[in-house]
């Protein structure tokens, strides 16, 4: 003897929580391949920074 719009009530809270769990994911897996670039392009920096220091000592040594 339950109303029929505490049924779409019911759903509609399953259906939100699938929706917020599913949209967490994404959000996280794009953050991390985000740090991931970051990451990526400092390190080609200091890797660009210690050889400009290396030919730097090079041509003055």
């Amino acid at each position: 003897m339950i109303p029929i719009w505490i049924y779409f009530v019911a759903a509609g809270i399953v259906v939100s929580a699938y929706m917020a769990v599913t949209t967490g994911r994404e959000e996280k897996k794009v953050e991390q391949d985000s740090i991931e670039r970051e990451g990526e392009i400092y390190m080609k920096r200091l890797e660009r920074e210690k050889e400009e220091r290396k030919s730097t000592q090079q041509s003055a040594g």
